[in-house]
């Protein structure tokens, strides 16, 4: 294998895409970006799912929730974790309260899959097909640890660009070299953990 071939199936791999389809509940892990929250809140408007659930409490790197990183000019307030955040988004973009589910316990993106199981298994809500906002370059690794959590179910990807690192240009700088690369690393380390958990995990 050449090293452009190398390149083209590392983005192929990382940067999952889907159109959206009819679904049962529209997936946003936590993040201090609106952009994500955003597009579930178009998609909520043109029908696409009746619920919508974001999740994060905040990063368990930081300790705390690292505050708005994107449209500080709209979105001001003072949040407590990501999912207050995403609600805040969510509701500025006409999305009903009634609609948005709660899940602020999650610090990082397996949580965010499993307690999303936990509240979906609470409000009785059977997901055959969801919709999955994230970032771009995180759309493989969110997309593991939500299908691993919803096996019985399809997750289609409708990824954001908050931080202008696509699919397109990632290759173009180093911040898109290391955002892309690093996912990877964290696929590789994350996956053998992932397994480990299975059993016990699920719900």
């Amino acid at each position: 294998m050449n090293y452009p071939e190398f390149l083209k199936q590392t983005e192929d791999f990382v940067f999952v895409e889907n159109k959206p389809e009819k679904a049962d509940v529209i997936f946003v892990p936590g993040n201090g970006y609106p952009q994500m929250a955003e597009n579930a809140a178009l998609l909520y408007k043109e029908g696409y799912a009746p619920y919508i659930l974001p999740s994060g409490r905040y990063s368990i790197t930081l300790g705390k929730f690292a505050g708005v990183q994107s449209k500080k000019e709209v979105y001001d307030g003072i949040y407590e974790t990501e999912w207050e955040f995403l609600k805040t988004v969510l509701m500025k973009n006409q999305v009903p309260k009634s609609a948005i589910l709660e899940e602020d316990q999650a610090t990082f993106t397996y949580e965010n899959a499993i307690f999303s199981r936990q509240v979906t298994d609470l409000h009785k809500i059977q997901v055959k097909k969801a919709l999955l906002c994230c970032k771009t370059y995180h759309a493989r690794r969110s997309l593991m640890y939500y299908q691993l959590l919803y096996p019985e179910a399809e997750i289609l990807v409708c990824p954001s660009c908050p931080d202008g690192i696509t699919r397109e240009n990632w290759r173009e700088t180093e911040e898109g070299v290391e955002a892309v690369t690093g996912e990877m690393q964290r696929i590789i380390k994350q996956f053998c953990l992932m397994l480990g958990d299975k059993g016990t995990t699920k719900r």
